[in-house]
């Protein structure tokens, strides 16, 4: 039975050589000039469908050409609408395929404890454990009340005590010389950055050596003359370079148990200040 052609029908040779003699006569009644009627002819020798035919004669008059196209028949509504529906549905599915892997991948990822969103075998890592987080608040700025403060009590929670040779306070860095106690002959150093490490050696115990508790220091009044220190030395504080602490056993036992000896270096001189445990100035070395 046959059909009658649409625009999606395959085209055969005959119907491109129809297609050129009407264009051969668009161009003799004056329609169509030589390029154009060049470029028509050599599109139509390729054309695939009656479709492409029809769209290189739409616009000419040829009711008087040698011979006729045949009419194209409209796709049907019903077929359209068939396949606009087909579409619209295959388009809802995928649609729907994609929100249910986002929602998956979303979903693993807020609330997940497997490698992969597909994977149902729990990591034990992942399992609640009713731990709670502990946030270590060490001070690191140590030449200030709160920085000297914490240093001390670390070290008393690191060791047992506050005992030890001596005791240097960088602004950042610590260092601190205690008894080894499996050696009365040696003493052990300990470096502190924000918390007292290992063990960082051990030397012989000198002559100077005694120990001396470091918490008996007042050490609000030490801050605030080691903070006077430039101006009381006579350096800029623009060029101040470094300041350090060195805190020891005093020689002199009638004036407190510790001696504290505070530098301030700069490019232009370096000086220092001595102190008891106190605060008290015992003497001041300007710069030379």
């Amino acid at each position: 039975m046959a059909t009658r052609q649409t625009a999606a029908t395959r085209a055969k040779d005959s119907d491109r050589n129809d297609t050129c003699t009407v264009l051969d006569s668009a161009l003799a009644d004056g329609q169509l000039s030589m390029e154009e009627h060049r470029q028509r002819v050599a599109t139509a020798t390729t054309a695939a469908t009656l479709g492409d035919l029809q769209n290189l004669v739409a616009d000419l008059q040829n009711d008087n050409a040698p011979v006729q196209l045949p009419d194209l028949k409209a796709p049907s509504p019903v077929s359209v609408a068939s396949s606009a529906n087909r579409a619209g549905l295959g388009l809802r599915v995928a649609v729907a395929v994609v929100l249910v892997v986002l929602g998956i991948g979303i979903g693993w990822g807020l609330y997940g404890n497997t490698s992969s969103p597909l994977s149902f075998a729990t990591d034990p890592g992942a399992k609640p454990d009713g731990v709670a987080p502990v946030v270590l608040t060490a001070p690191r700025q140590l030449q200030s009340l709160g920085g000297m403060t914490g240093l001390i009590e670390q070290m008393k929670q690191r060791f047992g005590d506050t005992m030890g040779y001596q005791l240097l306070v960088y602004p950042d860095f610590g260092s601190l010389d205690r008894a080894d106690a499996g050696d009365n002959r040696r003493k052990i150093s300990y470096n502190y950055r924000g918390g007292w490490g290992d063990s960082d050696g051990t030397d012989p115990i000198s002559d100077g050596d005694r120990l001396v508790d470091f918490s008996t220091m007042d050490l609000k009044a030490l801050v605030g003359v080691l903070r006077g220190a430039p101006e009381t030395l006579g350096i800029k504080r623009a060029d101040v370079k470094n300041t350090y602490m060195i805190i020891g056993p005093s020689k002199d036992p009638s004036a407190g148990d510790v001696s504290v000896t505070m530098y301030v270096s700069s490019d232009f001189g370096s000086g220092y200040l001595e102190t008891n445990g106190d605060g008290v100035v015992k003497r001041v070395i300007y710069p030379s």
